[in-house]
């Protein structure tokens, strides 16, 4: 990560993800992608080449899909879990949480890293009745390829979750790539 630097995605087969870019934005700036917010639904819509391979919710945008779809989030899980990004990609029948962790001085993120498997089974008992699987994943920075980490980073591998540094391949959800 550049301090100062711009978001946005730098490849066509990849999502560069900075502190404060969100995932439509990031994948509006790939050949072949666009965004479209359609009237009165959740989230938005992620168009290839015209069609719909998946969805994209924030925060809030995520329990209006809930309500969208007849799921009641009190009736499954006790309090809101507010994601960064949530994408629904639909050729999966999966919804892959992503929690962007940037660091550039010691914090509080070290101890959040280690609540994803409790988040991970928080979205998969709301989404469950959709026939959902879920995947949870770290987009960090390289602050957090220091020494100091390879505890918690085995740790979220030995829960099923995922960690990438500054960057998700658009493969590894299953989302296409522009033909060159």
């Amino acid at each position: 990560m550049k301090s100062g630097g711009s978001g946005g995605a730098n490849t066509r087969t990849g999502l560069r993800f900075e502190s404060r870019v969100d995932l439509a934005t990031i994948l509006r700036e790939i050949p072949g992608y666009d965004i479209v917010q359609v009237d009165g639904k959740a989230g938005v819509d992620v168009l290839f080449e015209g069609k719909l391979v998946a969805r994209c919710f924030r925060k809030h945008d995520f329990y209006r899909f809930l309500r969208e779809r007849g799921i009641d989030w009190q009736s499954k899980i006790s309090k809101k879990l507010l994601p960064d990004d949530a994408l629904l990609v639909i050729v999966r029948e999966t919804l892959f949480i992503i929690e962007v962790k940037y660091q550039q001085v010691a914090g509080s993120v070290d101890e959040k890293l280690q609540t994803c498997d409790f988040k991970r089974k928080q979205y998969l008992k709301l989404v469950s009745p959709l026939g959902l699987r879920v995947e949870y994943v770290y987009v960090l920075n390289d602050w957090f390829k220091k020494p100091e980490y390879k505890d918690v980073l085995d740790y979220i591998q030995s829960v099923n979750c995922h960690y990438k540094f500054n960057e998700v391949p658009l493969a590894w959800f299953g989302l296409p790539v522009k033909e060159v």
